[in-house]
């Protein structure tokens, strides 16, 4: 078994993983930048390195300052979380060359399924159904058009080592594909330093449903159900539940299935993510594979009394899976809500501080996975997330019971948080009747604005 892992990230996840090694009995470095200085995550740890000033280049991101801190602290290997350099398939080589293991799939894979049309070339290949669209990545406007008016509009156009949402724009007829091309090519160069795009139809009122996979190194891998992460604001999700109201027990099956014969086609070990979009006909189609640890992943965790932390640990130290699938049972329904430094009125901007009052809620069912506290700031530099609120219940409104009533005991003061929204949210009608799409927030947000401001 691994004795000691350095935590490549900060935050929530970095306390999250801190908290299975002390329970496997494995040490634990904590990295930071001088930002977070203050963080849980380095005061937990048994062993903290500041790696350098607060912009993430020149901190979590860079791979030199991680790997001399694993080398200083005699770190035998490396987990690096979700973000920063989780999906970096160089990073993931460096390791290996350092003789460090890096927990989470062979860089191989992590670089195939980074490149998403790449990605859709080699599902396409292993018989999973994908979506329409091109093959390779887009060359030119010209070959975009074409190919537009080649499966229909709408379409959406993506970066194609992309995600978070970034590099993304949806075309609604050959004026908006003309002028969104150039755009998208220049956010996806500035955002993962790739201009690569591709296209694929645009599926309204579709489904965000993603599979939980985990495979060791000897060929075995299994699914873990799915996450419905269907509400989004700008391609990012906000609130995440499984079951999905989407999924019947024969659509699920075909899922899992589906998600395992991805997985196996490329080699894949660790936890993994299969994300596929599901039309209102019935279809679904492969979306996209995230080759890491999710920040949805303690619904599944909730759902499955299955530790994925230490799964990960686990397998990357060689052992096989104890579990077969079979050996997976779900349990009741469980719904995640991303707890964010955002003011949802004023278009989600970030808004970093001071919390100067910090309270959770607690009691049966309920589970907060965060790193903040009262007077800890904020930072500017980093993701919003300051939170996620995680309820479990038998049945889907029996979670919506435990989440209003701990949305009402969360007390976060100092700066605007999401909070507030999410109360309006799983009251709405349609959220509640589970009939909803990826366009939820987009369609409803305006009378949630004028529902907040009535006296």
């Amino acid at each position: 078994m691994i004795k000691k892992i350095l935590i490549a990230n900060r935050g929530e996840i970095a306390l999250r993983v801190i908290r299975a090694c002390r329970e496997m009995g494995i040490e634990t470095v904590a990295v930071y930048s001088e930002a977070d200085a203050e963080s849980l995550h380095v005061k937990f740890a048994d062993q903290d390195v500041c790696i350098g000033p607060p912009p993430p280049a020149k901190s979590y991101l860079d791979p030199k300052r991680i790997i001399a801190a694993a080398e200083v602290t005699n770190a035998e290997a490396i987990h690096p979380g979700y973000g920063f350099l989780a999906e970096n398939a160089e990073f993931a080589e460096i390791c290996e060359s350092c003789g460090i293991e890096f927990i989470g799939p062979p860089a191989k894979v992590i670089r195939e399924m980074g490149d998403k049309s790449l990605a859709r070339k080699k599902m396409r290949a292993a018989g999973v159904p994908v979506t329409p669209g091109s093959i390779e990545d887009l060359t030119s406007v010209e070959e975009a058009l074409d190919l537009a008016r080649e499966i229909g509009y709408p379409v959406i156009i993506k970066a194609a080592a992309g995600g978070g949402g970034r590099g993304m724009r949806i075309c609604e007829d050959e004026k908006a594909c003309r002028n969104n091309f150039q755009a998208a090519q220049t956010e996806a160069a500035a955002a993962f330093g790739n201009p690569a795009i591709y296209l694929e139809k645009y599926l309204r009122a579709a489904r965000h449903v993603e599979i939980q996979v985990l495979g060791d190194k000897h060929g075995n891998v299994i699914h873990l159900g799915e996450r419905d992460c269907t509400v989004q604001r700008r391609h990012q999700k906000l609130i995440e539940e499984s079951p999905s109201t989407a999924v019947n027990p024969v659509l699920r099956e075909a899922l899992g299935e589906v998600a395992v014969q991805a997985a196996r086609a490329v080699g894949y070990y660790s936890t993994g993510t299969v994300e596929f979009l599901l039309g209102d006909s019935g279809s679904l189609y492969f979306m996209e594979m995230n080759t890491r640890i999710q920040v949805e992943h303690p619904v599944t965790e909730e759902q499955t009394d299955i530790d994925l932390v230490k799964e990960q640990i686990r397998v990357a130290a060689g052992e096989k899976l104890e579990l077969q699938q079979a050996d997976v049972h779900f349990q009741g329904h469980t719904i995640e809500l991303r707890i964010n430094a955002e003011d949802p009125w004023h278009d989600f901007a970030p808004r970093p501080g001071q919390i100067t009052s910090f309270h959770v809620p607690g009691g049966h069912g309920i589970r907060v996975d965060t790193h903040a506290y009262a007077k800890y700031v904020i930072p500017p530099f980093y993701d919003s997330l300051i939170a996620k609120l995680i309820a479990h219940g038998k049945t889907r409104d029996q979670a919506l019971r435990k989440l209003r009533r701990a949305l009402d005991e969360f007390i976060i003061e100092g700066i605007p948080t999401t909070i507030d929204f999410f109360k309006q949210v799983i009251d709405h009608e349609v959220f509640i009747s589970g009939e909803y799409d990826t366009s939820f927030v987009e369609r409803h947000l305006p009378e949630l604005i004028k529902s907040r401001s009535k006296p």
